[in-house]
């Protein structure tokens, strides 16, 4: 239970580092895309708009995380269901970053990564419902 949780806050707060990236300077955004070898990087409103709200979103997703951690037993059914809703967004991140013509490393280190991590949560989560099961508490799921 406690390394379900422990995962949780973890990805949790580096999610909200993207907070952080939304109001970063757009110069810096063509700076990184271009270190990365993502050339060209449109310098246009639209661009950016999507950059800033996808990192939003993500740091929105870093709260709901550490909101789950916090209170695991009223979230119990909602972290299963953030881990099933984590793989197929990893599989829809290959899809979406290959249509896009993102290089292969970004495109399978993105997808795969969110969908290893979609796993990693759904087998703690499994593996807490285990030890649960077996102390037969009360007051948790």
């Amino acid at each position: 239970m406690r390394l379900l949780q422990f995962f949780l806050i973890v990805v949790g707060g580096a999610a909200l580092l993207a907070f952080a990236a939304a109001f970063m300077p757009s110069k810096w955004m063509v700076e990184i895309a271009e270190e990365l070898g993502i050339v060209p990087f449109p310098d246009a409103p639209l661009t950016f708009y999507l950059a800033r709200n996808l990192s939003l979103l993500y740091g929105f997703v870093g709260l709901a995380m550490l909101a789950m951690a916090s209170d695991m037993s009223r979230y119990w059914p909602l972290i299963r269901l953030a881990g099933f809703g984590t793989l197929a967004f990893g599989l829809m991140q290959i899809a979406a970053d290959t249509m896009a013509g993102l290089p292969s490393w970004w495109t399978w280190g993105e997808g795969l990564s969110t969908f290893i991590g979609g796993l990693i949560l759904l087998a703690l989560h499994r593996r807490a419902e285990l030890q649960l099961a077996g102390n037969d508490q009360p007051n948790v799921p």
